[in-house]
């Protein structure tokens, strides 16, 4: 399924831009970036889990947030995109 991820995380403080970074490594892990703080993550069920808990476990609940719009298994036809695309496509094979 396809799992669009947002975060807002305060970095007033050093600690803030350490979960910063904390939790934005921990989504390129498992999608890609499409904006600043907004990834897009082809998971399963299993996988979906496992983020998501060590999402809110990296996050101060008190002053951070965290978004996930679950898009499913047919997401190609409720994402509309305009300009920009990103470098490949999340369904694509990618060979390192």
């Amino acid at each position: 399924m396809l799992v669009l991820v947002t975060y807002d995380v305060n970095t007033e403080t050093a600690a803030g831009r350490k979960r910063l970074r904390k939790v934005a490594k921990w989504c390129v892990d498992y999608g890609q970036r499409v904006q600043n703080s907004v990834f897009e993550c082809l998971l399963d069920a299993a996988q979906y889990a496992v983020f998501k808990a060590q999402l809110i476990q990296l996050i101060d609940p008190e002053t951070d947030s965290l978004r996930f719009y679950r898009l499913g298994n047919h997401y190609q036809t409720k994402v509309e995109h305009v300009g920009r695309s990103p470098q490949w496509a999340q369904d694509d094979v990618l060979l390192l």
